[in-house]
């Protein structure tokens, strides 16, 4: 075979592979469209968005440098995800917030702004001294906020459930689920400088996470708070297991993990689905305007995230600008924190500060007009 059909063919498996990279890159556009229960290959093109997105945008810029006209292939594909792109990247500047908004001592009702933060917190790393804990208290004072809702919260021995409390004194209310409602489960909690009532502590079937439903009474206006923490995608767990048997020779011992990983995957993206109906129905039924937020290991481009975009606003696309992630870990690719708020509140501002500190997420911090 000469040069001229050696070249000729590599072009051809080049090309081909582009048409192939832009077509799954469109079919993982719609992944958000498709029920877990109804589909096992979409919601893994979903989780898979990120890296798509990327590589349309690699293998755009080689073809553009060739000048060859298969750029715009990969390029048509990646503005394909334009849903998910702007789910994650918001252009213009930060939006000026009155000076009543970020009152450091709120009476009654404030001008009706409420300040929120939502932080899968870890744990605080199970600090001995509870540096954590005592940092992120200090950092949310200084951001005025008024309502923390945790993930992932607890004491150990050393820094106990009292230590918390008076850590975080600074919000006097606070709802905790008692030990004997928490046993086996990834705790949660919400603390306020308001008053909290008709706290419900709500866990799914056979899933250690969980949400909190309670009403946040701020002057003479109430609204609905969900906080939740929703089924965790198991790749942390196992991922070491995982990696150990791809590494071996054993191809049988390789496909088996790769199996494993997809059945793990698969199982918690519907358990994830189901609470994610669970708490929509709850939103919807809710008498009073509507905070919807936590941890919800779910990308932009899921079925969780367009479920409850579909009647809620995400408070990043009414109130946030700049690039938007949430996870620390997977090279800062990842947004699976959220703050959804019904259409009669005004979202006037929505970041995620980069906290090194006890978690691999970053908290979301989103300031609400009612």
């Amino acid at each position: 075979m000469g040069k001229a059909a050696v070249k000729s063919l590599f072009h051809l498996i080049l090309t081909a592979a582009t048409f192939v990279l832009a077509a799954v890159t469109v079919l993982a556009s719609r992944s958000g469209h498709y029920h877990p229960e109804s589909s096992t290959v979409m919601p893994l093109l979903g989780l898979a968005v990120p890296v798509l997105l990327v590589s349309c945008l690699i293998v755009s810029l080689c073809w553009a440098v060739a000048r060859k006209k298969w750029a715009f292939v990969t390029l048509i594909a990646f503005f394909f995800n334009w849903e998910y792109l702007t789910a994650v990247i918001r252009f213009g500047s930060a939006r000026d917030i009155p000076a009543t908004a970020s009152a450091p001592n709120h009476q009654g009702n404030p001008g009706g702004y409420l300040t929120v933060a939502t932080y899968n917190v870890h744990n605080f790393g199970n600090e001995i001294t509870g540096y954590s804990c005592k940092e992120i208290a200090r950092y949310m004072r200084q951001q005025h906020v008024d309502v923390l809702c945790f993930q992932e919260f607890g004491g150990n021995k050393h820094f106990t459930a009292d230590s918390l409390r008076r850590a975080l004194s600074h919000w006097q209310y606070a709802l905790i689920p008692a030990d004997d409602s928490i046993r086996g489960l990834l705790p949660i909690a919400v603390f306020s400088r308001y008053p909290l009532t008709g706290g419900r502590f709500i866990t799914y079937p056979h899933s250690s996470n969980c949400s909190m439903l309670c009403d946040i009474v701020a002057g003479t206006d109430t609204i609905r708070l969900l906080n939740n923490h929703l089924q965790t995608t198991g790749v942390s767990r196992n991922r070491k297991k995982w990696e150990r048997e791809l590494t071996t020779d054993n191809t049988r011992r390789e496909a088996q993990a790769v199996q494993d990983a997809a059945e793990t995957l698969h199982e918690n993206f519907v358990k994830r689905a189901a609470q994610t109906d669970s708490i929509c129905h709850l939103a919807i039924a809710a008498p009073h305007p509507v905070l919807v937020c936590g941890d919800f290991n779910s990308l932009p481009s899921s079925y969780t995230y367009r479920r409850l975009s579909g009647f809620l606003e995400d408070g990043f696309k009414t109130g946030g600008h700049g690039y938007m992630y949430t996870y620390r870990y997977g090279k800062r690719m990842l947004r699976i924190d959220y703050a959804f708020h019904s259409p009669e509140l005004e979202c006037i501002d929505y970041y995620s500060p980069d906290l090194d500190l006890c978690s691999d997420h970053n908290p979301v911090i989103f300031t609400v007009k009612y």
